[in-house]
């Protein structure tokens, strides 16, 4: 990220009235916001383009073998910027093994992978020695109020309050859907010849 010589200036000025408090002017008020205003969006914009670049490099992956030029160096960028390498990024890079890029990557990225993995088992068993403060659980349909049964009117076929002109009352099946008549046995040669 980087900062204009105005930015800069904004920012020593809001760094230094924090380390000595004093009343702001309206002018360093307004400066201080605008420079918020647009770390704010530096910071959106980054979070954009990371996304952009996970897309594309996920793109070229299942485009392999034939875009392994261009998936290796989108590999690199996304390295270079705080990637993780994923197991599908692995297994290409296995694949794609038999040039020397895609090997010393290969490497690398088994570094990043490992060096993932443990940090994240180090958090969760830090986690679990000493749990925090957790927050409520709220409850969820379907737990213990769901067992006790809600009060139910005692006429369910009485309307719950006034029908409006255009509400019809719910059909019943055998209205939607009369019951089937079995057809009449043909007439018997008998009553024809009489």
């Amino acid at each position: 990220m980087a900062f204009s010589a105005d930015e800069l200036r904004v920012l020593r000025r809001a760094l230094a009235i924090a380390l000595h408090p004093t009343p702001l002017s309206d002018e360093d008020v307004q400066d201080c916001l605008r420079l918020a205003g647009s770390v704010d969006e530096a910071v959106g914009e980054a979070g954009r383009l990371r996304a952009f670049l996970l897309a594309d490099l996920a793109r070229y992956r299942n485009a392999l073998p034939g875009s392994a030029a261009g998936y290796l160096e989108l590999l690199q960028d996304a390295l270079a910027a705080g990637y993780d390498p994923r197991p599908d990024d692995l297994a290409a890079l296995r694949a794609l093994r038999g040039g020397p890029l895609a090997a010393a990557l290969l490497e690398r990225c088994q570094v990043l992978a490992e060096r993932s993995v443990r940090a994240r088992l180090a958090s969760r068993s830090a986690g679990s020695a000493a749990p925090g403060p957790r927050s409520r659980l709220l409850a969820l349909p379907g737990g213990r109020a769901a067992a006790r049964e809600p009060e139910r009117p005692a006429n369910p076929a009485a309307p719950s309050g006034p029908r409006k002109p255009g509400d019809r009352p719910m059909p019943k099946p055998s209205e939607v859907f009369p019951p089937r008549r079995r057809p009449a046995p043909p007439p018997s040669e008998e009553r024809a010849a009489g």
